[in-house]
């Protein structure tokens, strides 16, 4: 990798890691961190600050994603720089900077970064979560499950390796961020968003 293609998971991260979802509470007069989940991401958001900036929240957390690889893909970068910033971008979600290192759980992130870099493998993924999430309303389980199908579904659109790969480490990352609604799925007491 060259320096310049090196340059751009700094910025990716940073973009990452601005908090979408805290930034609108913090406007409302709420710390989404301690109402609701807990989360900054835009479930929570809007079970908190409702439907309007739970939607709004998605949208930029979406387009943060997309944004850094588009960029790198428009500069024509390696696919390992623009895997690197895929990654970047997610990971500065899950561990904002302006956060002290904590943030939401990457899903709508991650969904912007699949997309930017998979859009036709990124659509059936999108109907996974929805087949899953519209007749049992639980988020986190369509999110699990579209997660982990990721890497397959980039196989089965024979998408290049470092993209597969950056697919498997992020479903890896939002399941283990998932590690408590995971508990409470098994438990019968995961809350289901209506």
């Amino acid at each position: 990798m060259q320096i310049v293609e090196i340059a751009l998971v700094v910025p990716a991260y940073l973009l990452g890691s601005v908090p979408t979802g805290y930034i609108l509470g913090s406007l409302a007069g709420v710390d989404v961190r301690k109402s609701g989940s807990g989360n900054v991401g835009a479930t929570n958001v809007a079970r908190v600050l409702g439907k309007g900036r739970g939607a709004l929240t998605l949208a930029v957390d979406v387009a943060k994603g997309w944004l850094a690889v588009f960029v790198a893909l428009q500069l024509e970068v390696s696919l390992l720089c623009v895997a690197l910033v895929g990654a970047a971008v997610f990971l500065g979600h899950l561990y904002s900077i302006f956060l002290r290192l904590q943030g939401g759980k990457g899903v709508a992130t991650s969904y912007g970064v699949f997309l930017a870099a998979a859009p036709a493998a990124t659509l059936v993924l999108c109907g996974i979560f929805a087949a899953i999430v519209l007749p049992s309303r639980i988020v986190s389980l369509g999110s699990i499950a579209a997660a982990l199908a990721a890497p397959l579904v980039f196989l089965f659109f024979d998408e290049p390796p470092m993209l597969i790969a950056m697919a498997a480490f992020i479903a890896v990352m939002i399941t283990w961020r998932h590690r408590s609604n995971i508990g409470r799925l098994v438990a019968g007491t995961e809350p289901r968003f209506r």
